[in-house]
């Protein structure tokens, strides 16, 4: 089963776009909405505080974040390493992808798909 959903990830429509003016709550609540995984920010080695947009993130850290790049889009097919380096290219921002409670990282390996459907340990 676990191909067959593989290839799923690869022709599901679903795909989450991040613009670089929205508030981190809000990317984290439609990054949930689209995987069932949860997107966290982190100023530093702390989660970074929700209430904040990328461009706030950037003042309060010492890495800059590209608050003028354009849309970062992600499928279900991707990587979970992957999507989190796209992140840090794109906009210069730290995150992790972790299960739906927030509570365990997912493992850089598996795509976000996977992930979602709990596909590993």
């Amino acid at each position: 089963m676990g191909l067959l959903n593989n290839i799923k990830d690869n022709f599901n429509k679903a795909e989450f776009s991040v613009a670089p003016n929205k508030k981190l709550k809000t990317i984290s609540a439609d990054f949930k909405k689209a995987f069932g995984v949860s997107l966290v920010f982190y100023k530093g080695a702390q989660i970074a505080d929700e209430n904040l947009t990328l461009n706030q993130l950037n003042q309060k850290t010492t890495k800059e974040a590209n608050t003028k790049a354009e849309d970062l889009k992600i499928k279900a097919s991707m990587k979970v390493g992957d999507a989190e380096k796209l992140f840090d290219k794109q906009f210069g921002v730290t995150v992790q992808i972790k299960d739906a409670d927030a509570k365990k990282l997912v493992p850089n390996e598996i795509t976000i798909g996977q992930a979602a459907r709990g596909e590993y340990k």
